[in-house]
């Protein structure tokens, strides 16, 4: 029986996940979540979880009192969250939203489990660092974001120097037909419904401004070790193809699936096998057609700022997602506007361009870490401002 732990239970991905893992067949080590601690507390019951993690020390006596008595063991904070991924392992998915994955992912892997990679921010923020890590550990990373899971299943039995180019999807989010001028005025409200996918509300606002296809862009470089040059974009409204892979013969290789995402999650649980998964099976012919279509830059700003970040390299992909969170909490509090959030985030990075060693330093977590805090604090005098010239 495969031992589990799984960060981020109550969030999207953690649900979908005790979904698969409720079903039999896996041992569920520790479970972590936020403030929803009566949830998080089902599911360490009804998973017979060793440990239950809220990562706010303040929901610490709650998640005690609810688990009095049912021998799950408890804990609090952001270093208990970290020593949860650390925990003996065989598979660690991590399904935080944030920077605040990075550092459980860096346990997980240093205690040589499999890491089930769904916190995207961890390769955009460090990835040269955690690749490292993971590989002086001898522990596998497998993506769980649906783009990459794809990209992984169509190079299985291939060789990387092979392959020609990858072609990521995107639906386009809440707003692709929107007129431009319009969405300036768009409400947190309006960019958190989802087209398509059921998310939670940040990456589903990220959708919408196309920053999770950002991210998603430098995630797929530094997990594959892909030339930027080689990575497109392509709007996809069905959501059906999630990846395709194109090889120097001129081949193409797709992977299609329903939009839902047990079918990356439930590979990387059961890999390297594949396992019958709950989810609804495509029928093409009811579906009719599949379109495509390249991203407008000016509808997606967010798609050239990835360029530029994998361009400069170094701690910019730290700076690029801080600046790119601080925003999304700007603009959900409604401080800023929706297009607003792109313009902040350009200047952030402009701004930390011209730091001494951004680009040279050695990766290491402090360096990340400081690069964040830096980056947050910077957005948050461009809101101000931009708040001020608007108010």
């Amino acid at each position: 029986m495969k031992r589990v732990s799984l960060l981020g239970a109550t969030g999207s991905i953690g649900e979908s996940a005790v979904d698969l893992i409720g079903r039999g067949g896996f041992q569920a080590v520790a479970l972590t979540g936020g403030r929803n601690v009566a949830r998080l507390a089902e599911q360490a019951v009804e998973l017979g979880a060793e440990l239950a993690v809220t990562c706010f020390p303040e929901c610490y006596e709650e998640l005690r009192q609810r688990l009095e008595g049912t021998g799950v063991d408890v804990a609090a904070g952001a270093d208990a969250v970290a020593q949860a991924a650390a925990q003996p392992a065989d598979l660690v998915l991590n399904g935080i939203v944030g920077a605040a994955g990075l550092q459980p992912s860096l346990a997980a892997v240093r205690a040589g489990a499999t890491l089930a990679l769904a916190n995207k921010e961890s390769l955009v923020c460090a990835g040269p660092l955690l690749m490292a890590t993971a590989r002086e550990a001898g522990a596998q990373v497998l993506p769980v974001d649906s783009e990459h899971s794809a990209v992984f299943q169509a190079l299985v039995g291939e060789e990387m120097s092979a392959v020609e180019r990858v072609v990521i999807t995107a639906s386009g989010g809440a707003f692709r037909e929107w007129p431009l001028e319009k969405l300036a005025r768009a409400t947190p409200e309006q960019a958190a419904t989802h087209p398509n996918w059921d998310m939670g509300q940040r990456i589903t606002i990220d959708s919408a401004s196309m920053f999770n296809k950002a991210l998603e862009v430098i995630e797929a470089h530094e997990f594959f070790a892909i030339p930027p040059e080689r990575i497109e974009v392509l709007i996809h409204p069905q959501s059906t193809v999630h990846a395709l892979v194109g090889f120097c013969d001129g081949a193409m290789m797709a992977h299609l699936g329903a939009p839902d995402m047990r079918h990356a999650i439930g590979y990387a649980l059961h890999w390297p096998e594949r396992a019958e998964l709950p989810v609804a099976r495509l029928d093409l012919a009811a579906l009719g057609r599949l379109d495509f279509a390249a991203p407008d830059p000016a509808r997606y700003p967010a798609l050239l700022l990835a360029q530029e970040v994998m361009a400069a390299g170094g701690l910019m992909g730290a700076v690029f997602n801080a600046a790119k969170e601080a925003a999304l909490d700007g603009f959900i509090a409604r401080s800023i506007g929706f297009t607003d959030m792109a313009r902040i985030v350009e200047a952030v990075m402009g701004r930390m361009a011209s730091q001494t060693g951004l680009n040279n330093d050695m990766m290491t977590l402090d360096n990340v870490l400081q690069a964040d805090q830096m980056a947050r604090e910077l957005a948050r005098e461009a809101m101000q401002k931009t708040s001020e010239a608007t108010g």
